[in-house]
């Protein structure tokens, strides 16, 4: 595959044995899934780049901006590009979160059957290839927790009985910034399941113009001509990402020392926990992928280390912003093994 200019060298990090057939058709795959997306959302190109990247590695996004910014067309548009025919579970299902939703709405409930005297569990929206959790910050920390289980188990637990989910489930939720009428701040807990907090900035003037003059087409729009993906392909690509990627040892112990100089940090009261590294570790492997590496760099941490790690910290009182933090608890680990890979070869 081509590659770009890294600190950690190709000719030691490529992996042994491995070809680059899995990678090229895991490439094709993400392509894919990032054409159909450019096609319904214009001028949000490394939005969708880290959707993709993040469907890729298994892990849940967090998009957040005011309203009408595209965070739901976003959302649709991935359950659009899955194929799921055949398939016991739906491409997407959408949840609108309000002050009183209930736990079983997301989930699922038994219903009672007096026809055959029994409880028959019906399925609730989680059980679906892409689950759209709609301003999720507008309903109560109680339900808001009833996807904890889901998104981290890729289960749920209904009256002492559990129900596997999809292998691909992916949650993609929204949420318009705290301060707003109705919003609630979303469980530490919670957060650190997201494997990527997105804002969406406003997009350029010439893409926005672009929105709006074409506003009556996207309001009803034909069916796409871009191919779908199917699960198995996307399964594949995940396998072939973790196989023939390297990680290269002084990544991770950049990452491990990125979490501890967090966690002594006097802006921080809690740092980054071990799970959030566990997380960044695909999520590094695919984007290395999509730059047609295949090897992870420091370029790649570099770049996602702000979606990865800024909202899984929780800022002492008085702090607001995390983004400084997080950067300046990289630049001393990034910089030491900037030094070790280029002295390596």
């Amino acid at each position: 595959m081509e590659q770009d200019g890294s600190t950690i060298d190709d000719r030691t990090a490529t992996p042994a044995g491995h070809g680059g057939a899995g990678l090229e058709q895991a490439a094709d795959t993400a392509r894919r899934v990032a054409a159909r997306l450019g096609e319904a959302i214009v001028g949000r190109d490394e939005v969708i780049d880290l959707v993709v990247i993040a469907w890729l590695a298994g892990g849940h996004v967090l998009l957040e901006d005011f309203p009408g910014s595209g965070k739901t067309m976003l959302a649709r548009a991935l359950g659009a590009s899955l194929d799921a025919d055949g398939s016991p579970f739906s491409a997407f299902r959408r949840v609108q979160f309000t002050p009183d939703l209930l736990p079983s709405d997301i989930t699922g409930v038994s219903v009672f059957d007096p026809e055959h005297g029994r409880f028959e569990f019906v399925p609730g929206p989680v059980f679906a290839h892409v689950l759209l959790a709609d301003e999720i910050n507008r309903t109560s920390p109680k339900v808001q927790s009833a996807l904890l289980e889901a998104m981290a188990e890729r289960q749920v637990t209904v009256d002492n009985v559990t129900h596997p989910l999809d292998p691909l489930f992916l949650v993609v939720a929204t949420q318009n910034p705290l301060g707003l009428a109705g919003t609630f701040p979303l469980p530490a807990p919670q957060l650190d399941r997201f494997l990527f907090k997105i804002r969406m900035e406003p997009i350029a003037r010439e893409a926005e113009l672009e929105v709006v003059a074409s506003y009556r087409q996207r309001l009803h729009p034909g069916p796409s001509t871009l191919p779908r993906i199917t699960p198995g392909e996307l399964l594949a690509a995940r396998d072939a990402v973790e196989r023939e990627v390297c990680f290269a040892p002084e990544l991770r112990s950049c990452l491990v020392d990125l979490a501890r100089a967090t966690r002594t940090d006097a802006r921080v009261a809690q740092g980054l926990s071990t799970r959030s590294l566990v997380q960044a570790v695909p999520a590094l492997q695919a984007r290395a992928m999509r730059r047609g590496r295949d090897f992870v760099s420091t370029d790649d941490l570099a770049a996602l280390a702000g979606p990865l790690f800024a909202h899984r910290i929780v800022l002492a009182p008085g702090v607001a912003d995390p983004a400084p933090v997080v950067a300046d608890a990289l630049a001393g680990p990034l910089e030491a093994t900037t030094r070790a890979t280029l002295h390596r070869g």
